[in-house]
């Protein structure tokens, strides 16, 4: 039943990196399209998602925010879709690692400069991402030591990591690399990241008219 997996989304929002997961996944699910504003921060949304922010599923009842946390949810749920390296696999580390390494210093080091914000090179220490220019140099590690980000298949993590990348170059806040630019190419011509992409820009048309 599609109730089962239910998706509180914006198509203009980080909500697209788990409309790709869930794509992905291949698990029939419910759509709940919700506007910045006042359906966002309505008491009902804020009951499960306190900060009244996309995207939020509801799985079986239980509730997950936060994209990343998301992915891997999604990825234990259904392990037969094989979006995560098992428990002892090898492969697990490197897949944490990179996933919550684009959700923490990625992140906050990406969106610091997109904002204007630098960190002065005496205080640095006191972030927990330290630069910009480190996190990118460890960003350009990740993705060019094996042909995915956890090794030679592909996982949850390069959703995630995959349309922080992607993202990144397009609105020009993470330097077009061409490390970046090989990776990014690699997967965002799978099929579920198309079937997503068209799920998400069709609805932005609607939205617009």
């Amino acid at each position: 039943m599609t109730d089962d997996l239910i998706f509180y989304t914006n198509p203009m929002s980080r909500g697209r990196i788990v409309r790709w997961m869930l794509e992905e996944v291949g698990q029939p699910y419910t759509t709940e399209i919700l506007e910045f504003g006042a359906s966002m921060k309505s008491p009902d949304y804020r009951a499960f998602n306190p900060m009244g922010k996309v995207p939020t599923i509801i799985h079986k009842g239980t509730v997950v925010t936060e994209a990343s946390a998301i992915c891997a949810y999604l990825a234990d749920a259904f392990p037969e879709a094989g979006l995560a390296p098992p428990p002892g696999d090898s492969q697990r580390g490197p897949y944490y690692r990179w996933m919550f390494f684009a959700a923490g210093p990625m992140e906050a080091a990406l969106s610091n400069a997109a904002l204007g914000f630098t960190v002065p090179e005496e205080r640095q220490r006191m972030i927990g991402y330290g630069s910009t220019e480190d996190v990118v140099s460890a960003l350009e590690y990740a993705v060019t030591q094996s042909e995915y980000i956890a090794g030679d298949r592909f996982t949850a993590a390069d959703v995630y990591v995959g349309s922080q990348i992607g993202w990144g170059m397009m609105f020009g806040t993470l330097e077009k690399r061409p490390a970046f630019e090989a990776y990014w190419k690699r997967i965002a011509s799978r099929p579920a990241a198309i079937r997503a992409r068209e799920i998400d820009d069709a609805l932005v048309a609607s939205q617009k008219k």
